[in-house]
């Protein structure tokens, strides 16, 4: 089924798609103060990131199925309720290892929106416009980067760390009225039933085209990830960035991505999303060894630093919404949900991985940052060459 692109259908999509930034990125400028609240290193407390990331994982894989069963709107309802009474608890967390449960729980509800936001594009719309309508997601969701570790580091300066969890579960409230008065339920009505879970998703496994896409986006994503769970330790720790101006170097970066996504829905006007993606995975490659060059070199200090990672968000913002809407494209719209469980759960399953590793690897140096983001753009490569569509 298409149907023409609804602008506040995108914006209330787009909503939804933020809860991930919002959740993930007005808090990064706190990580260096929850340490010292705490007691405790930079590695635990980006844990918190892991976590979350962990329950984004595990949560797409319950969501989808369950959209597919019984409809796209109540489990959706559901997960934002969780949302917001889980954000209220890590405002009132009294130590680092209830704040990492209760970010895992944060997450289970904030996964609900995002994946069945996902299906919902594919119930409505084919390939071609999937990937307009994702890449005018991230210009909507583009804002939350940009905006959200601004005003994290505002609202840290009179309310602490914990009003950036009261200014979250507000945020989740507006959207659970919005999603109950206007979003519309667009599971079809000839839905088959295709067996177990299980079984659903052992052949989307097996399903070398969808595959092949989904996992173009998920390594593509671990360059974000990792930019996103070094990037506050690295800046503010390691090269003496305030947390204000920290801030606005994040949402320059952000800016990257909301360009790429923008000169994306140029180009399909003239190519298909796998046309596109066959040019900017190999692209993506060479611009991250370009990050890790100048994170072993030092070249251009943290300007040299934030321009080569400007590039790198460059390609994500090409690649990642083409790459979602190949990978959905390719299945049935009656397994739309449990599709787009699987390519958000390994996406931010590799999330998880990158925010553990480079918590680990972390020096106060460049170095594990570039590193694993050229590592991650080199197995996106990979999976396009080695994985052959059928």
């Amino acid at each position: 089924m298409t149907q023409p692109v609804s602008l506040r259908l995108t914006l209330l999509l787009g909503a939804l798609a933020a809860f991930a930034p919002m959740s993930i990125d007005m808090y990064l400028p706190s990580l260096p103060t929850l340490a010292r609240d705490f007691a405790t290193d930079a590695a635990t407390v980006q844990r918190t990131l892991a976590a979350f990331m962990i329950g984004l994982a595990l949560g797409q894989l319950a969501y989808g199925p369950l959209s597919d069963r019984i409809g796209r709107k109540p489990p959706m309802l559901a997960g934002i309720a969780v949302y917001v009474v889980t954000s209220i608890g890590c405002m009132l967390a009294p130590g680092i290892d209830g704040l990492i449960g209760l970010r895992f729980l944060q997450a289970l509800g904030a996964c609900g929106g995002i994946v069945i936001g996902r299906a919902i594009v594919r119930d409505l719309y084919g390939p071609q416009d999937a990937a307009r309508v994702f890449s005018m997601l991230m210009l909507v969701m583009g804002v939350a980067p940009i905006l959200a570790p601004w005003l994290g580091a505002q609202v840290m300066g009179p309310f602490g760390w914990q009003g950036i969890f009261a200014v979250l579960a507000l945020f989740g409230l507006l959207c659970l009225v919005a999603v109950w008065r206007l979003m519309p339920e667009t599971r079809p009505r000839t839905h088959v039933h295709h067996g177990g879970v299980l079984r659903g998703y052992g052949a989307l496994l097996s399903d070398q085209r969808f595959m092949r896409s989904a996992l173009v986006c998920a390594f593509g994503s671990i360059s974000l990830f990792t930019y996103i769970a070094e990037s506050a330790p690295l800046m503010i720790d390691g090269y003496g960035v305030s947390p204000q101006d920290y801030g606005l170097l994040f949402g320059l970066n952000a800016a990257a991505v909301i360009g790429a996504s923008q000169v994306n829905r140029l180009l399909l006007r003239r190519w298909p999303p796998a046309r596109v993606i066959a040019w900017t995975v190999p692209a993506a490659a060479i611009v991250n060894l370009g990050v890790l060059a100048v994170a072993a070199s030092g070249l251009g200090g943290l300007a040299g630093l934030v321009v080569a990672v400007f590039f790198s968000l460059a390609c994500f913002g090409l690649t990642v919404p083409n790459a979602v809407a190949t990978a959905l494209g390719a299945i049935p719209a009656e397994r739309a949900g449990a599709a787009s469980a699987l390519v958000g759960a390994l996406q931010f399953t590799g999330g998880a991985a990158a925010a553990s590793l480079v918590g680990l690897l972390h020096d106060g140096s460049a170095l594990p940052l570039g590193a694993m983001m050229a590592g991650a753009a080199l197995l996106a490569l990979a999976a396009q060459r080695l994985l052959k569509a059928t």
